[in-house]
């Protein structure tokens, strides 16, 4: 992850990392109805682009008979790469309304998707809007929204005679061992939270030093 991308203007615009983000805890959904239409809006947490994917999928081979199946979706702590999808609909009356649900709330890493079956009334281009952005709210509404720290994925290789130095380590910065081996050379793979990153940083150097080799991992 690059720390330079993770930044924002504060009042005397300086930039400051993002440290934190806003996102649903749990997959939701609700259903809502207008003028015979029936609309279902389904929202979930997502890290990445492939589990936006095999979400999307798994809706089109459910509902695959509904008249349109519309999303919108946000990803990273910059909220910089998003999506919105008319799926058929009239050219921004679908997506646009859905993403803007997300972005009202200041939400990220998430995908809402509204399923439409038509009910042989047409809405209009004012009542699409409304009708999608009501569902995309109501599935929002049902939903737990919860703040995650931006991590960071550092592997560390040392020597077995390092370890206690390493533990140590991992425990002053609160990080979390993701993966771990132990032989004639040791490796670690730890996640921080970006909050501690200047912190980990000092106190890695020390043990570099030592011979003890610290390596980023970029987070896909």
């Amino acid at each position: 992850m690059n720390l330079l991308s993770l930044r924002r203007k504060n009042p005397l615009n300086r930039y400051v990392p993002e440290f934190s983000f806003r996102t649903v805890g749990s997959p939701s959904k609700a259903i809502y109805r207008e003028k015979g239409s029936k609309f279902l809006a389904f929202a979930y947490p997502v890290k990445d682009e492939a589990r936006i994917k095999e979400k999307l999928e798994g809706l089109k081979k459910e509902y695959f008979d509904a008249r349109h199946i519309c999303y919108a979706w946000v990803l990273g702590a910059e909220k910089n790469r998003f999506r919105a999808f008319d799926d058929g609909e009239p050219s921004h009356s679908a997506g646009d309304p859905i993403l803007g649900q997300i972005r009202s709330r200041n939400l990220t890493n998430i995908l809402i998707v509204v399923v439409r079956y038509f009910g042989g009334v047409k809405l209009g281009m004012g009542g699409l809007i409304a009708a999608y952005r009501t569902a995309a709210s109501l599935a929002l509404e049902n939903a737990v929204v919860v703040e995650e720290e931006v991590m960071q994925l550092f592997r560390l290789q040392y020597t077995y005679q390092q370890t206690a130095d390493i533990m140590k380590l991992v425990k002053q910065v609160q990080a979390h061992v993701i993966a771990q081996q132990h032989d004639s050379r040791c490796w670690l793979d730890i996640e921080v939270m970006l909050r501690y990153s200047s912190r980990f940083k000092q106190l890695a150097d020390q043990l570099m030093h030592k011979g003890v080799t610290v390596e980023e991992i970029p987070l896909t």
